[in-house]
């Protein structure tokens, strides 16, 4: 039998602590340790602006002492959309901007802003408590004057959640204690906070949402801009007026709570109905991938001129279509990360993003959803729409016009134009069925492609292989051409980034520019004349001579009647193909084609679509390329922000007439399982009219249904 030990007996802690030793070792130590934490915060903050690392706030002296000559960009109808200077806001003075304004800003940022010296400790504690219950940057404590130095300084002082930033704030937050009075710092934070996109001050907020002077604003509106200070692109009012209303009501609570308003005030202005001006004003940047596009084009032109000269220029934006644009992209990419077509397979939401108040960093790569979109007028190129990403101020990087994309099946009609030019008429039956043998890649591997439904459908027309963007038979019919054939075709259509000639690119598997991919389908929306994108009209110097005008640039890739053979089948994707439950059945009925596009592992998203007059196209992804979710198919998940964009461009303008059809182009009926004639005897359900280039149209008779099984000639 085991025996049973008798517990040591536990140490008395009370006769440790009558021994002196005990008590200098202890006391000792704790001298030690508080000497070291000391030390080290001394040293951290000494160190953390060494060699000049932060900047002087010399800057700030004289900041806005004069109007600077900027250039003015303005849309199509002759609106100010945006300036490129130096500085771009209007300034007023502190007592020109109402009590009510400063108290909703006070309250929200930083309620002890006149008790402190740049840094409240109080917060500080609070912060750290929140942080370590959370175990992450749950809660920040910047000060306003911390806001200012970061705001004022944004290149020198990094906006990602660091240590070393927090004391960056603080060093300079401190030296500008020193310098200015808290009124002048106060003036100086609401006319620099960036309160969403080009909107840098409370007066160009005012003037772009309300589009009044701050000076102007009532209780309810001056906590709405208040609002917007913790995340911009979450609580903007324009694009998400719910979550604005209720950021809102929470800074009026605050303002309740500290005393700025009764309490009767503040639920009289809840219940303020959010009223925002409809009309863009010139207070603030429109469309900034856009216009960030011109400053690009011209600063090599111009040089300083561009901000300092005064120049006028004038674009292709259309603005009532680019807020069409930016309501229909939102709207997707935000049911998306809701989960209304499933999991997304992304580690943080875009609102998860902005809440948490982190930053992409220099490159612009984010971790959230991305989407672009461009739309051109189909016949002079001019880029009426273009978004580049979901939020400029995070990440500059354009996805429109500088990332290099698998365009996935949108690339497919480039194969079959290739084929119709050649002489296949789109009646032709195509092998569905898998490669036999497999094909051997550059890399010496084997490569077995499949459908997306890993599912064959045998021999089919050349027609429906487009429509149901079939890729077996796809990547056949491009072997039989050629890959240099097919990389001719894609050249001519206007893609300039590198395609290499194996069997993959027949189903886009090599990048685009999705501003490229876009524009070249402009040649099936105008039977064969494709349009170059091109977003500047002319720009004039200050006294409106005319500086430079581009020529619009176009070029015939295919003749009409080709032409008119891939746009039948490409409107064919709308009327019963792989984006018929997105367009036609979702109520867009306006003649209108288009491709669908997706990318092995669901990575990237397209739909690609036209009607007589416009093209626009849609690109949905992860910057680092990772899955977006289980069946992320194009048609699924980015044609309905298409048909959504669309149908809001078209509640405001007449509805096209549909395509002409060439007089050269003849019909013949076929049998569409065979391709051949039709026969009196073929059924019903296989009888098909269909359209022949002169030459191609088929000679014999179905062989099938013929009698005796035997074709005959007509």
């Amino acid at each position: 039998m085991a025996s049973i030990s008798t517990p040591l007996p536990l140490p008395d802690i009370r006769s440790w602590w009558r021994n002196p030793r005990v008590r200098r070792a202890l006391f000792a130590g704790l001298a030690l340790g508080t000497v070291y934490v000391a030390g080290l915060a001394y040293g951290s903050w000494t160190r953390v602006c060494a060699a000049e690392r932060c900047p002087s706030i010399s800057r700030l002296i004289g900041e806005h002492s004069g109007p600077q000559q900027n250039s003015k960009v303005y849309a199509a109808d002759g609106r100010l959309i945006s300036e490129l200077g130096a500085e771009r806001r209007t300034v007023l003075s502190l007592s020109e901007i109402p009590l009510s304004v400063r108290q909703a800003f006070i309250a929200t940022e930083d309620k002890r802003f006149y008790s402190h010296h740049g840094i409240d400790y109080l917060r500080i504690l609070g912060a750290l408590k929140a942080d370590i219950q959370a175990l992450r940057w749950a809660q920040g404590f910047s000060t306003i004057t911390m806001q200012l130095a970061r705001n004022v300084f944004p290149d020198q002082i990094s906006r990602e959640k660091k240590v070393t930033r927090k004391l960056k704030e603080a060093r300079v937050a401190v030296e500008l204690e020193r310098t200015f009075p808290k009124d002048t710092i106060l003036e100086l934070y609401l006319n620099q906070i960036n309160l969403g996109p080009g909107a840098y001050g409370v007066e160009a907020a005012a003037q772009i949402f309300f589009g009044k002077s701050a000076r102007d604003l009532n209780v309810a509106e001056g906590a709405t801009l208040a609002a917007q200070a913790k995340a911009p692109g979450i609580y903007n009012p324009r694009t998400h007026p719910d979550r604005a209303v209720r950021r809102r009501n929470v800074v009026l609570n605050l303002m309740r709570d500290q005393g700025h308003i009764t309490p009767e005030a503040a639920e009289l202005w809840k219940a303020y109905p959010l009223v925002l001006t409809s009309r863009r004003t010139s207070y603030g940047d429109v469309a900034p991938y856009f216009v960030e596009e011109i400053r690009k084009q011209l600063e090599g032109r111009y040089g300083r001129d561009l901000y300092e000269g005064g120049l006028r220029i004038y674009s292709t934006l259309d603005l009532d279509m680019q807020e069409a644009a930016e309501r229909a992209l939102q709207a997707q990419l935000d049911a998306i990360e809701a989960g209304v077509y499933g999991a997304p397979t992304g580690r943080v939401t875009y609102r998860e993003f902005q809440e948490a108040g982190r930053s992409s960093g220099d490159q612009g790569f984010t971790p959230y959803l991305q989407g672009a979109l461009v739309a051109m007028d189909a016949r002079t190129g001019a880029v009426l729409a273009l978004i580049g990403g979901r939020d400029f101020d995070d990440s500059k990087f354009n996805r429109a016009t500088q990332a290099i994309r698998p365009p996935g099946s949108t690339f497919k009609p480039f194969v079959y134009a290739a084929a119709v030019e050649a002489g296949h008429p789109v009646t032709e039956i195509l092998d569905d069925s898998p490669l036999n043998p497999p094909v051997m890649q550059l890399d010496s591997t084997l490569w077995e492609p499949k459908d997306y439904d890993d599912t064959t459908l045998g021999f089919i027309p050349m027609r429906r292989s487009l429509y149901e963007s079939r890729n077996l038979s796809t990547i056949k019919l491009g072997m039989a051409l050629g890959e240099q054939a097919v990389i001719g075709e894609a050249r001519r259509f206007g893609i300039t980034t590198p395609i290499p000639p194996y069997p993959a690119i027949h189903i886009g598997a090599k990048g685009v520019y999705p501003i490229e991919l876009i524009a070249a389908y402009s040649a099936f929306a105008t039977l064969g004349t494709r349009a170059v994108p091109q977003l500047i009209l002319r720009v004039e110097d200050r006294q409106g001579n005319i500086l430079w005008q581009p020529v619009q640039r176009r070029e015939q890739v295919m003749d009409p009647a080709h032409a008119w053979l891939i746009l039948d089948m490409l409107r064919d994707v709308v009327r019963r193909g792989t984006g018929y439950g997105a367009v036609w059945r979702a109520g867009f009925t306006i003649p209108s084609g288009g491709k669908t596009g997706t990318t092995d592992d669901y990575t990237d998203a397209w739909y690609v679509g036209f009607t007589p007059e416009i093209v626009a196209g849609i690109w949905l992804g992860y910057d680092f390329q990772q899955r977006i979710m289980g069946n992320a198919g194009g048609g699924r998940i980015v044609a309905p922000a298409w048909t959504a964009f669309m149908r809001d461009v078209y509640d405001r303008r007449p509805a096209p007439a549909d395509w002409p059809r060439p007089d050269s182009l003849i019909f013949r009926q076929v049998d569409r399982t065979t391709g051949f004639l039709a026969t009196p005897f073929c059924p019903l359900e296989v009888l098909h009219v269909d359209w022949f280039y002169p030459g191609t149209e088929p000679t014999q008779y179905c062989p099938v249904h013929a009698p005796f099984g035997a074709g005959i000639s007509p």
